[in-house]
């Protein structure tokens, strides 16, 4: 298989086992070799008390996008720890994009930047993600 082709196939079987993101209504819209991009629409039932988009769904669809990406070289990896920022207020009815970059990947360590944008392009959140490659593939190697 060639890079790309491995990229699909790992995020294929990552997706079809990932009961959260499909209940959640999030599309794995691309992959490639350390590079993901995702999208879900904000539902009446994802607004909190202050009827803007609970930043926990944000950070949830964040922390998908960082996982197909560095999960995209088929090597199994979690993450080792996580920050996001919250740069502006999202509505009910927006659709949010998260693009996930693998900034460097050396040893079992990789840095992803993750970057949430709404319908307009906007950026709405930061996440940047820290992996840990463990043993194992996602699908038999």
């Amino acid at each position: 298989m060639t890079p790309q082709q491995l990229a699909e196939a790992t995020a294929k079987a990552m997706y079809e086992a990932d009961a959260c993101s499909r209940a959640l209504g999030i599309e794995l819209i691309e992959v490639r070799p350390g590079y993901a991009r995702l999208q879900m629409d904000v539902r009446p039932d994802f607004l909190n008390g202050h009827a803007i988009c609970h930043g926990g769904l944000m950070f949830t669809l964040a922390d998908s996008a960082f996982a197909f990406a560095c999960n995209s070289h088929n090597i199994s990896a979690v993450a080792a720890g996580c920050s996001i920022e919250f740069l502006r207020p999202v509505q009910g009815g927006d659709r949010l994009t998260a693009e996930a970059i693998e900034q460097t990947l050396s040893g079992r360590t990789g840095i992803y930047d993750i970057r949430v944008t709404n319908r307009d392009g906007e950026a709405v959140a930061m996440f940047r993600g820290k992996s840990a490659q463990i043993r194992g593939t996602v699908i038999p190697a």
